[in-house]
């Protein structure tokens, strides 16, 4: 018996009332000239008309619009050091190369030298090379950048230099 009480009293408490749609509202000013608002209609009250229709804004979608994930900016290898069509004097044939990456450089990624376009030795986790006992004369270098797998990325331009060691002919 309870249950079913219960069920009726929930019904009525959820079903609309018709005569609230149907009420009045009166306003008037009092003695100070502030508004009051009504039901019952006073001396001098104006009846107000108001819209059926509850102000309620329509539903937006909940959903975020679709990220695209940024693009993976492209590795960028050069040679700082030596400078293109620069010239290196040392008579031991010492040359210190000294490249640049962008962005930052990454855990993983190696590079390798090539001098006159043959690698010197296995690629590398910095981009600072030494190379010894180089001949005089013109040369070519250029990096190349590997990724965690071994594949090729990026490489530089390629920079020329030229190398002054003395002459065992001509020491002067």
């Amino acid at each position: 018996m309870n249950k079913v009480l219960f069920i009726l009293i929930m019904l009525l408490c959820t079903t609309p009332l018709p005569a609230q749609e149907n009420k009045k509202v009166f306003v008037t000013r009092d003695a100070n000239g502030v508004l009051v608002f009504s039901d019952s209609p006073q001396p001098g009250a104006e009846e107000l008309t108001l819209s059926s229709r509850a102000n309620i804004m329509a539903a937006t979608d909940p959903t975020l619009p679709v990220r695209k994930a940024p693009a993976a900016e492209p590795f960028k290898v050069e040679i700082v050091q030596p400078e293109e069509q620069g010239t290196v004097r040392d008579n031991t044939g010492s040359v210190y190369v000294s490249g640049k990456i962008s962005p930052m450089f990454e855990r993983g990624l190696r590079v390798r030298l090539l001098l006159d376009g043959k690698p010197q030795g296995e690629p590398q986790n910095n981009a600072v090379f030494i190379l010894r006992d180089v001949h005089r004369g013109e040369h070519k270098l250029q990096m190349e950048l590997f990724d965690q797998s071994g594949k090729l990325i990026a490489t530089s331009p390629v920079t020329t230099f030229y190398l002054h060691r003395t002459s065992v002919i001509s020491p002067n």
